[in-house]
């Protein structure tokens, strides 16, 4: 399959791509380490990409940096966004995110004025139902991650984004049709590459993460 079949999309881009397509946008990808500009650049060419991290070598090389337009080298935990222009992004994403900081809360209310009227914010993180799940390599119970502080909800998160005035579009348990199906040529491919299957390939099938997709209103 080509790298831009459907099926291999990452499923972080899944609502981004429903709403936006190919077409130019403004993305600001909070936690912007493992090569995610890269990897954003390849599904959408033409969006103008900005990225906070609190670590701009987090797994990034001269071609992340080079398909940034913008980046934002800042402790989330202290809440110090003067720096992001506000009312400026069609979308801001955070993907597996909050649950590292112990006031991921406060952080998602700071993140709020940064989107344009009409934009989204897509966040996704571990649900509580992970606390249940066998331990795994690669993560598939919360605490095999020794960074994750924090158990968020999905009730909980969109609670948060409705109480800064956005709209709720979906507050759910991730589960992908296709990553279910497509398990088993999944677990081939990790036990190839990486010579056992880490738990991320489970997480479709038994439910570890929760999505919230929220919309500010248009002025």
């Amino acid at each position: 399959m080509s790298m831009l079949d459907p099926l291999r999309r990452p499923y972080r881009f899944r609502e981004i791509h429903r709403r936006h397509g190919r077409r130019p946008f403004r993305l600001l990808d909070v936690g912007a380490g493992n090569h995610s500009a890269s990897v954003a650049r390849r599904w959408f060419p033409d969006c103008h990409y900005a990225g906070v991290d609190r670590d701009r070598n987090y797994h990034n090389d001269a071609q992340d940096f080079a398909a940034m337009d913008e980046f934002f080298e800042l402790d989330l935990t202290q809440l110090e966004f003067g720096g992001i222009p506000d009312a400026s992004y069609d979308v801001i994403l955070l993907a597996h995110v909050i649950e590292h900081l112990a006031n991921g809360d406060q952080v998602l209310r700071a993140l709020v004025p940064k989107l344009a009227p009409g934009g989204m914010m897509v966040v996704e993180f571990p649900g509580p139902q992970s606390l249940r799940m066998p331990s795994k390599k690669g993560t598939l119970n919360f605490h095999d991650d020794a960074t994750h502080v924090r158990v968020f909800d999905a009730r909980e998160v969109a609670g948060i984004l409705r109480d800064c005035g956005l709209r709720i579009e979906k507050a759910h348990t991730r589960r992908d049709l296709r990553g279910i199906l497509l398990l088993p040529i999944h677990a081939l491919r990790a036990k190839q590459r990486h010579g056992y299957v880490p738990g991320g390939v489970f997480w479709d099938l038994l439910g570890f993460a929760d999505e919230v997709v929220a919309t500010r209103r248009v002025l």
